[in-house]
């Protein structure tokens, strides 16, 4: 081997070492996947049709990923989940309660999180993903 292949195949090496090193460090979130288990492990919130999970904590924010929010308002959400409520208008008794039951697992899923003491307070974050797979585009907040 050469001295300008040999030095080329150190860089290319080094690169990508570093590469994986930062992908590594930014692919290992121990603090999420252990706030992610609990809810996990709790029966109400683990049985919704819509996995609540922690994508993000940083500085006692935990970030729960949500399958709705001003930009795909509730009954887009709950039309996947409960092909039933397709055609109901947003004040049928069915659709209301649907909503209140995304609620109240909203709810258990942030008091879950408050309750973990590293974890200050809850924001919550647009599950694009989920929703694309679904078929529900959601155009970016300006």
């Amino acid at each position: 081997m050469d001295r300008f292949t040999r030095i080329y195949s150190i860089v290319i090496g080094i690169i990508v070492i570093g590469a994986l090193a930062v992908w590594i460090g930014s692919a290992w979130k121990p603090q999420v996947w252990e706030l992610d288990q609990v809810l996990e492990a709790d029966p109400l919130v683990s049985s919704y049709p819509y996995r609540f999970r922690v994508v993000s904590f940083e500085n006692g924010v935990a970030t729960i990923s949500t399958p709705r929010s001003f930009d795909v308002p509730a009954y887009r959400f709950l039309a996947i989940i409960h092909p039933n409520l397709t055609n109901k208008a947003d004040n049928d008794p069915e659709m209301i309660a649907a909503q209140q039951e995304l609620i109240d697992h909203q709810k258990r899923a942030q008091g879950l999180m408050l309750a973990q003491p590293q974890v200050e307070s809850v924001e919550w974050e647009l599950d694009t993903q989920w929703l694309a797979a679904r078929g529900i585009s959601v155009s970016p907040t300006p």
